[in-house]
């Protein structure tokens, strides 16, 4: 406690004044960006504000026709100020996520990529709310892309710079895979998005999930040859790593399920079991005595990432989600 808490615990006549909580603090050199989803509260970007470079807010969604997308809300930029206070860049995410259909809209994707009409439209609409609003730049994270959509995609990035600003900057999220033909039938042009994005966020976690057998998230094996082949093409200065910032619940007598960190520690703690940490792959296990399995990737978890960046040389990480993960330090 410093003299000067000291001094105005004294004079406040405060019998025991608890210890100030560690602020957060954003790896040296590494650029960390952390996703959000609308509601979340205030507190929670200024919690982890020492630890981030950017805010991605979830944020909005293409239609059903792939041919327009919706005026970010009150809730989104609310979040954007939230960032702007806290001294954070604010990205706004483009999702093809369907409330409706509780999943990534792989036929509204294919709908916009397909068409040049429908990717002008897209990108001019949304340019002109990045300007109107005041984000900082757009985080393009459509899921399920075909492979004969690549170029698409492609365009579609291209079109967004083109409507923008200057000043105003695209990242891309894409899924990882572990050789550059692998990426390619993702739909991944990875030279193509390289020239025209100025980030790539490369989502290494999701290996395993209730689609799965148990498994951990995202395994540092793995993600190290997803690297090893994205790097292959795209410069390193380009590159976000992703770190799953959550855990997955596979029951024995029932369909799994995502947790946050602290639903996956309470879940543990309840049955008594043991939770173990597994070196090689950088996540927590556990089995409880019913047969439920659990993985997670916390606070060491990310720590292990950071390494893992650094020994790549990328330019940073990326954090999937703020509220569920550990606070980032």
């Amino acid at each position: 406690m410093s003299r000067l808490v000291r001094i105005l615990a004294g004079a406040l006549g405060l019998a025991l004044l608890a210890p100030l909580p560690a602020r957060a603090q954003r790896p040296e050199g590494l650029e960390v960006t952390g996703w959000i989803i609308q509601g979340s509260p205030n507190w929670l970007v200024s919690r982890n504000a020492d630890g981030l470079s950017t805010l991605s807010v979830a944020g909005v969604s293409i239609n059903a026709a792939g041919d327009r997308v919706q005026r970010p809300n009150q809730d989104a930029q609310r979040l954007l100020g939230a960032a702007h206070r806290n001294g954070l860049q604010g990205e706004l995410l483009l999702s093809n996520y369907s409330n409706r259909l509780e999943s990534f809209d792989r036929r509204a994707l294919h709908r916009l990529l397909a068409d040049p009409d429908h990717i002008a439209a897209v990108a001019r609409r949304l340019a002109r709310f990045v300007v109107e609003q005041g984000w900082d730049s757009v985080n393009v994270d459509l899921e399920g892309v075909r492979r004969a959509d690549g170029d698409g995609l492609v365009a579609l990035v291209q079109a967004l710079q083109d409507e923008m600003p200057a000043e105003k900057t695209v990242s891309i999220d894409i899924s990882a895979a572990t050789s550059v033909r692998a990426y390619r039938d993702r739909g991944y042009r990875l030279a193509g998005l390289a020239a025209v994005a100025d980030v790539i966020a490369v989502m290494t976690y999701d290996m395993h999930g209730p689609w799965s057998r148990p498994g951990p998230i995202g395994p540092l094996t793995w993600q190290r040859d997803a690297l090893d082949a994205l790097l292959s093409v795209v410069p390193a200065d380009q590159v976000l790593l992703g770190v799953a910032g959550y855990g997955y619940v596979w029951p024995a007598d029932a369909k799994g399920r995502s947790l946050t960190l602290r639903q996956a520690r309470v879940m543990v703690q309840r049955h008594d079991a043991t939770a173990r940490w597994r070196a090689k792959y950088g996540e927590w296990h556990a089995r409880l005595s019913d047969g439920t399995v659990l993985w997670w990737s916390d606070g060491r978890s990310y720590a292990a990432r950071v390494d893992l960046a650094r020994e790549y040389g990328v330019r940073g990480l990326a954090v999937w989600r703020l509220g569920s993960a550990d606070t980032l330090t």
